[in-house]
């Protein structure tokens, strides 16, 4: 096996994310973050996070984890956005252990991005499947090394009704670059495009399977973690739109000769409520994580209730992060209409990670069924 030692990196994460900072109208405009950046957060060991830790992963917990993408989306949501796919080896720890042996060969730091729905029908053919079609939704794709589609396949393989991921390298997909969307710009969230590429069953597992590594980070609920990783970000988002919004409040006397914001009584009354609003969040996020890592670290499953719980910390940050934003959006007044005013792009990008299908309303008829003790929506679980 490779020596996975890495020399500290050249840079602190504060100077990362204060050049993340300068870069985000360069990343809205290529609409994807460049690879110099990927590179860099590889540095700061984003992308070994879920890594196997017998392959030269670091072990960092999903709680570790969840406030490293936290504060990266404080400098850039889309940065954040795409870095929080350093969880997707907990997706890719069902392949083979054979197959993860060759896929982490060369480093621990794997960039994989995937595009899943819509499902395309793959064709069996010996010793794998013949693959073909388009899918959407591919954030990072520009920078990944690895690239997943989701395939139907059929019969009993897909238990539960999950679908098969079939894993390819970038060279062999096709980026159709049609991503223009109103926030989150520099996800790069393209299309992907196959042309009858084999891939051997090898190469493909079923999202949210059974691992074949055998370590806690792979016992934690896989589609809740997806989840988390995504509503975090708004967490990161409305953080730095507090910050911005306390930096102009003590600034200039408006141009009506109202008072500083500072000195206005329900602009202080709305900014303490949004505290306690982010506050509460984060609090709900964070401690549910850390209570179902002590059941897996004491060895015990993870109860139904604990998954349903998870999904709603993740709906709970994504709704609360952009109720934060859109009232500090609002209190700013006519100051944040402007397209360059950072109060706008922070609303925008909320919006966007508010909109995702792992952190609509449903999810709280999920959670709210789990808790009455009756079934939930198919996939909730």
């Amino acid at each position: 096996m490779p020596d996975h030692h890495t020399a500290a990196p050249a840079e602190t994460m504060d100077q990362l994310l204060s050049a993340i900072r300068l870069r985000h109208a360069e990343f809205n405009a290529q609409r994807h973050v460049p690879r110099d950046i990927i590179e860099r957060l590889k540095q700061q060991g984003v992308y070994r996070a879920a890594t196997p830790v017998c392959f030269g992963g670091s072990g960092m917990t999903p709680a570790e984890f969840l406030a490293l993408i936290e504060r990266i989306s404080t400098a850039d949501g889309s940065v954040g956005w795409v870095a929080s796919f350093g969880s997707a080896a907990v997706y890719l720890a069902a392949l083979p252990k054979a197959t993860q042996a060759v896929m982490y060969a060369e480093s621990p730091d794997l960039v994989f991005a995937g595009g899943l729905f819509p499902i395309q029908p793959a064709t069996a053919v010996e010793g794998g499947w013949q693959v073909s079609g388009t899918w959407k939704f591919a954030s990072g794709c520009k920078g990944a090394d690895l690239l997943g589609v989701g395939i139907g396949v059929g019969g009993p393989g897909q238990p539960g009704g999950k679908p098969r991921t079939a894993v390819l390298p970038a060279s062999q997909v096709e980026i159709i670059e049609n991503w223009d969307v109103m926030g989150l710009s520099g996800t790069g969230s393209h299309d992907l495009k196959v042309q009858q590429q084999f891939v051997a069953d090898e190469w493909t597992f079923i999202r949210g399977g059974a691992p074949t590594i055998d370590e806690a980070l792979y016992r934690y609920p896989t589609i809740a973690y997806a989840a988390q990783v995504l509503g975090v970000v708004n967490l990161g988002i409305a953080r730095a739109a507090l910050d911005h919004f306390g930096e102009m409040a003590g600034g200039r006397v408006a141009i009506t000769g109202a008072p500083k914001l500072a000195d206005r009584s329900y602009v202080r009354i709305e900014v303490a409520k949004a505290e306690a609003r982010l506050a509460s969040a984060r609090h709900f996020l964070y401690q549910s994580t850390e209570a179902v890592w002590r059941t897996i670290l004491s060895g015990d499953p993870v109860t139904d209730e604990q998954v349903a719980m998870l999904r709603l910390t993740a709906t709970e940050a994504a709704r609360a992060g952009y109720d934060v934003v859109g009232t500090m959006f609002g209190l700013a007044g006519t100051t944040a209409i402007y397209n360059s005013h950072p109060l706008q792009r922070y609303l925008r990008d909320a919006a966007v990670v508010k909109q995702h299908a792992f952190l609509g309303e449903g999810i709280y008829d999920g959670a709210g069924a789990v808790a009455l003790g009756v079934p939930p929506m198919p996939g909730f679980l």
